[in-house]
């Protein structure tokens, strides 16, 4: 079901480079998708899977800082080449070492593209379970599931936030804990929530979770270099066995339980 990225990658682009070569790969495979016509898609996923030290590149090209910039800058290409888009089309962005099969790769690009719609979604029945290693929350262990809405973490059970609204964070870390990693824990530090369409688990940055606040460190198994969540924008696909650190110590993990693919 899922390809591996080649790792054939070119030297490291400026910003303003690859961000105009991303919109152009992103233009020719619109162009070249259901004849020009565009009701038929339901969304596209752009597959990051650059080097550790290129992240912060592919970010910043990609207008990580600006929510909705990109999703404008596609939408006015499918303006100019008269593709009919759904108003209700969806843009994702993720850093991933895999992709779905059918995926368009950029032969001078650390990206890949997948189209969505309504004959290849991807689908899973998934369950998993997030264990707190270090820090102290409500329970020791949360189980998960295909379907959830999203699952908000960070300290105290109710957050008031920016905006002055309140939330409930599902995995909640008490404040008055006497165990030091839950005091740089934010409020509102991130968020887990299930992708019926790409068929997985993404573990996103809230606005406690990111510079110059607190922070969000993800290493997984297979990965000796752990990365950073710098936007609220652009999540990470969680994989059996990821730790990831919140705030300064706390530490919580992903862990598999069953899955069964449907296509």
């Amino acid at each position: 079901m899922f390809e591996i990225f080649k790792n054939d990658q070119p030297a490291q682009m400026d910003v303003k480079s690859l961000r105009d070569a991303a919109i152009r790969f992103i233009k020719e495979e619109l162009q070249k998708s259901e004849g020009g016509e565009g009701r038929n898609i339901r969304g596209l996923q752009l597959f990051i899977s650059s080097r550790l030290e290129e992240k912060h590149i592919y970010e910043a090209a990609l207008y990580a800082g600006e929510p909705g910039r990109l999703k404008e800058e596609i939408q006015k290409i499918a303006d100019d080449f008269d593709m009919d888009l759904p108003l209700s089309w969806t843009l994702e962005v993720s850093f991933a070492d895999e992709a779905p099969t059918g995926s368009r790769r950029a032969s001078e690009l650390a990206l890949a593209l997948f189209i969505k719609t309504r004959e290849n979604l991807i689908r899973k029945d998934l369950e998993a379970c997030i264990k707190i290693l270090n820090g102290e929350a409500e329970q020791s262990e949360y189980k998960i599931h295909s379907g959830m809405e999203p699952m908000t973490i960070g300290r105290e059970k109710k957050a008031q936030g920016s905006d002055g609204f309140f939330r409930v964070n599902a995995i909640a870390f008490p404040g008055d804990s006497s165990n030091e990693a839950n005091k740089y824990i934010s409020r509102q530090h991130a968020h887990i929530s299930w992708n019926s369409e790409k068929g997985s688990f993404m573990i996103f940055a809230d606005e406690g979770g990111v510079p110059p606040h607190n922070k969000i460190k993800i290493k997984s198994m297979n990965d000796d270099s752990p990365f950073k969540l710098n936007s609220t924008q652009i999540g990470h696909e969680l994989k059996d066995g990821d730790q990831v650190i919140l705030g300064e110590s706390a530490v919580i993990e992903f862990k598999s339980v069953s899955q069964e693919a449907i296509r």
